[in-house]
């Protein structure tokens, strides 16, 4: 069995959990574009510092937030906005790619025989969609996939990366977890894991 070559500090770690938007695949530029485009139909502020800063939110929360920070008297229907930003984004996700230097993790866990889950805040059809677009599909079967569905609560709750732990069959505290934003990373040590910012990479 291969060694993994990743660990930071030469600790090999029992398993380990990806977030799939900004992390394993770069798609959120496109996010962003769909959000752009249903957000000022909707006369709805969300510049692109805060989509960033927001990142592994699910949709509907973060419209709930924006029509309730609008303050403006206009009734908009959040789920209805949730569904036209997914359907928009989908129509970018052809274009995605897998994150290179996060896919040379993954391929490095696998050849050492790490278990991988993922975890994210998108729901359970835009992250089988997108892991299909980047080639990931048959890495990920959907028994370790954790998506906004599949929780109560939602980063920066602990409770996504917990699930994935659990499906894997490994305590928290044995597992790596990979982000790129800074509530994913919330997220991570809260459920007790190492975590690794993509950022830094």
């Amino acid at each position: 069995m291969a060694e993994f070559l990743h660990a930071p500090d030469g600790r090999t770690p029992r398993a380990i959990v990806f977030d799939l938007d900004g992390t394993l695949a770069d798609t959120m530029p496109a996010h962003f574009l769909a959000w752009t485009d249903v957000v000022n139909e909707a006369g709805l502020l969300f510049p692109e510092e805060r989509f960033y800063a927001m990142g592994g939110v699910p949709t509907r929360t973060i419209f709930d937030t924006l029509i309730a920070e609008a303050g403006d008297g206009v009734s908009r229907d959040a789920a209805a906005l949730s569904a036209k930003k997914e359907e928009a984004f989908r129509s970018h996700i052809p274009a995605c790619k897998p994150a290179p230097k996060v896919l040379a993790v993954l391929r490095s866990a696998q050849a050492a025989g790490v278990p991988c889950a993922v975890a994210t805040g998108g729901n359970r059809g835009t992250a089988t969609a997108t892991l299909a677009a980047i080639g990931l599909a048959d890495d990920f079967p959907a028994t370790v996939v954790v998506t906004a569905d599949d929780t109560a609560e939602h980063k920066p709750h602990p409770a996504p990366f917990l699930l994935a732990a659990e499906r894997l069959g490994v305590a928290p505290g044995g597992c790596d977890a990979y982000e790129d934003t800074d509530l994913g990373l919330e997220s991570i040590a809260a459920a007790g894991m190492r975590g690794i910012d993509v950022r830094t990479l």
